[in-house]
């Protein structure tokens, strides 16, 4: 991620499609939010946003579980798959309660993001702390190039300050910016794309465009799939006016398809089977 305006984030406001998407991605939460079932049953569609999610984040870690599965499921120890279904679930839970932490201190939330995900997983002293030179990286979907733990360390420093700052840029693109930066770096030994897509959902939410967490983007990555996800990616990556703005309409279309599922889920609750 590179800008010289003052307002960086701001600036990708700018670039081709994406004020059209931060339009769309407004609108479309708006509606969902107006529904009536939402004035008296919002509880229930969290919940049931929260579980979708999750699901949607551990397809595209490669454990893609029918739903029922998910949540007929309690045991997640054991093979890969249930572990990183677990962990899905896990760091969901865990995002409503860093609201506050992250505005003051990004750096300590992704560490304690990445603690709740390895849940004990990893060795000790890898756990909770950016990679050092000489760590290895295991996030089989991306293949870009993985930077140095320098860069990393530097990158990180300035994501932070852009957040702390705060600024004009609107939620979608502060939240896309914290997804693909942190996919870039992969600054974790394990679990960068969980931690990336639940901090995703943390600025939705803190933001006050999403503040019930009844639009779950992961929802809308896994539908739209891993090839496209990481087609996204690689735009970020190059750092291109036009591979920021894709990767950016890549993530309001994935909001989008998360609020068409919680829609779904207040139909489903107005007809009483759900």
């Amino acid at each position: 991620m590179s800008t010289t305006a003052s307002d960086p984030l701001a600036a990708l406001g700018s670039l081709p499609g994406v004020p059209d998407a931060v339009d769309s991605v407004r609108k479309a939460v708006d509606r969902v939010y107006g529904h009536r079932v939402m004035r008296r049953r919002s509880n229930e569609v969290t919940a049931e946003a929260a579980l979708r999610g999750s699901r949607g984040s551990a397809a595209l870690a490669g454990a893609d579980w029918n739903l029922e599965e998910v949540r007929r499921r309690t045991d997640f120890s054991g093979e890969d798959e249930a572990r990183t279904v677990g962990a899905a679930l896990r760091l969901t839970a865990e995002a409503g309660q860093l609201l506050s932490v992250w505005r003051q201190s990004p750096l300590r939330v992704l560490a304690r993001l990445h603690l709740v995900a390895a849940g004990g997983a990893t060795p000790d002293d890898a756990v909770g702390r950016p990679r050092v030179a000489g760590e290895s990286v295991d996030e089989p979907l991306i293949e870009a190039p993985l930077p140095s733990a320098g860069e990393v360390a530097g990158r990180l420093e300035g994501l932070s300050r852009l957040i702390i700052a705060g600024g004009s840029a609107p939620a979608l693109i502060t939240a896309a910016v914290v997804h693909g930066e942190l996919l870039a770096l992969r600054p974790f030994g394990s679990h960068n794309g969980l931690v990336a897509r639940t901090a995703e959902r943390i600025v939705l939410i803190g933001s006050g465009l999403d503040p019930k967490s009844i639009c779950p983007a992961e929802v809308g990555h896994a539908e739209q799939g891993r090839a496209a996800y990481v087609a996204a990616l690689e735009g970020y990556t190059a750092g291109t006016p036009e591979g920021m703005a894709a990767w950016i309409t890549h993530c309001g279309r994935s909001v989008e398809l998360g609020v068409r599922e919680s829609t779904a889920v207040c139909e489903a609750l107005q007809r009483g089977a759900a």
